[in-house]
C-alpha cells in the first residue's frame, strides 16, 4: 500500500478559512452598523416631521378659533354693488351652536368658513349673530352699498 506523505496542517498565513472567515464577519459588522445608523436617522427624521406636523396643525387649530368662540370673519365682496348685481356675504364662526343672518336672505349655519349670495336693492346692513350652547352671543355688521 502506498502511504500518504504526512501533511503539514496549513499555517495561520496560508489558512484561506481563517481570512475569508474573517472577511465575512467584517462585512456582517459593517452592514449591521450600516442598517442601524440609518434606521435611526429615519426614526429622528420622522420624530422632527412629526413634532413639526404637530405645530402646524396647532397653528391652524388656533387660526381657527381653537377652542374660543368669537366670530372669525365678516364681510362682503364686493362692498359695492350696482342694482341688480350681487354681492356674497362670507363669514367664519368658531365654536358657535347657532348664526343667523338679518335680513334673512339665505340658510346660515356655523362654519368656519362660508359665504352666502345676496341682492339688496338699497344700502344695506346686514347682521350676523353667533350664539354658543351656553346662551352667549357675539354680533358683527357690514354694509353692502348700492349705487
Amino acid at each position: 500500500m502506498l502511504t500518504e506523505p504526512e501533511r503539514k496542517p496549513l499555517s495561520g498565513v496560508r489558512n484561506p478559512l481563517l481570512y475569508t472567515s474573517l472577511l465575512v464577519v467584517l462585512s456582517m459588522v459593517y452592514a449591521g452598523w450600516v442598517l442601524f445608523s440609518r434606521r435611526q436617522e429615519v426614526r429622528e427624521m420622522e420624530e422632527k416631521a412629526k413634532a413639526e406636523k404637530l405645530a402646524e396643525d396647532q397653528k391652524i387649530v388656533e387660526s381657527l378659533g381653537g377652542n374660543r368662540f368669537e366670530i372669525l370673519n365678516f364681510y362682503a365682496s364686493p362692498p359695492v354693488i350696482r342694482r341688480g348685481e350681487t354681492a356674497q356675504l362670507c363669514y367664519g364662526v368658531s365654536n358657535a351652536k347657532t348664526v343667523r343672518l338679518e335680513p334673512q336672505t339665505n340658510s346660515v349655519w356655523p362654519s368656519y368658513m362660508r359665504c352666502v349670495d345676496v341682492a339688496p336693492r338699497k344700502d344695506t346692513t346686514y347682521t350676523l349673530t353667533a350664539e354658543d350652547g351656553q346662551g352667549n352671543s357675539k354680533t358683527a355688521a357690514v354694509e353692502v352699498k348700492v349705487r
